[in-house]
């Protein structure tokens, strides 16, 4: 008995779609006009430019500002690690940022939950705008304000003045980071901690600060770089036995020409990048959890 074999039939493979056809798919798909990309790259050159300028530049082995860089050592970086004015400047940038970081995410996360008990009402609109006058007004006018008051209260050129002037400019980018966070925030969850006979106290401990524990700790993040990076302010009331990195930076380029402000530009931009990085990181990692805060509202929101 012959049996008939059917024959096979070669399905040919789908054809990869051409560049332009992925171009018009992604188009369709992407709604941003090409226009805006276009300007948007472009911005994000000029913005990286200075550095893509400044980081070849430490690496030098020029005795002044050359670029393309002559040759290739690391001597501005041994200058600035054993010079003892570069070292001391670091260290009080350090320690003026760590302090004033610290009171702008406690004053600004308390102001964020007062106001966040007030809302809806004319004077919370007021109140977060008037904490919100330091990004808006112009730093050369606070700058002036905090001189002529700190010379009254003996504050120039102290650790003190430092730190409250900075604290003050750091607090309304906690404010904003922390009243995003407190957007979506379900006040049901206090509700229930009440009537489970948790305190206000311990209701904030475990129950708000895990939930808007990302805004808190942008919030410190953008206090500490922004402490860190100030130069308007530290420029007035500095003194010969205090003062600050980016003021020494300044002198570096204004008093006299030390290449060295290469190298600490160079350390400031990969300190902030990795700070930045390590924070998105961890926000990643903790909403990707599956206990975590927005993947529970996800689920609620899921069963209603």
């Amino acid at each position: 008995m012959t049996t008939l074999v059917e024959p096979s039939i070669e399905v040919p493979a789908p054809a990869k779609p051409s560049l332009l056809a992925r171009w018009r798919n992604r188009r369709s798909a992407d709604p941003t006009p090409v226009w805006l990309t276009v300007v948007g790259t472009f911005v994000a050159l000029y913005l990286v430019l200075p550095t893509l300028i400044v980081i070849p530049m430490s690496f030098s082995e020029a005795t002044t500002f050359v670029f393309p860089p002559r040759g290739h050592s690391l001597w501005l970086y041994r200058n600035f690690f054993t010079n003892d004015r570069w070292l001391d400047s670091l260290r009080n940038s350090f320690i003026v940022a760590a302090c004033a970081a610290s009171i702008a995410t406690i004053v600004g996360t308390s102001a964020a939950l007062g106001l966040h008990q007030l809302r809806g009402r004319r004077s919370a609109r007021f109140m977060q705008s008037a904490l919100m006058f330091p990004i808006l007004v112009p730093s050369i006018v606070i700058a002036t304000a905090v001189y002529i008051s700190f010379l009254r209260w003996h504050l120039v050129g102290t650790l003190a003045g430092y730190v409250l002037a900075h604290a003050a400019l750091a607090t309304p980018f906690v404010l904003a980071t922390v009243t995003s966070a407190l957007g979506t925030f379900d006040p049901t969850y206090l509700r229930a901690s009440a009537s489970l006979g948790a305190s206000p106290w311990r209701s904030f401990l475990t129950v708000t600060l895990p939930l808007i524990s990302r805004g808190v700790a942008t919030g410190a993040v953008l206090a500490f770089v922004t402490s860190f990076d100030e130069v308007v302010i530290a420029l007035f009331i500095r003194s010969p036995r205090f003062q600050t990195l980016p003021v020494q930076m300044y002198n570096s380029v204004v008093v006299e020409i030390d290449p060295t402000i290469a190298a600490s530009s160079s350390l400031i931009v990969v300190t902030v990048s990795l700070i930045f990085l390590v924070a998105l990181l961890v926000n990643s990692r903790r909403t990707s959890r599956p206990g975590s805060a927005n993947n529970r509202r996800s689920v609620v929101r899921r069963t209603r």
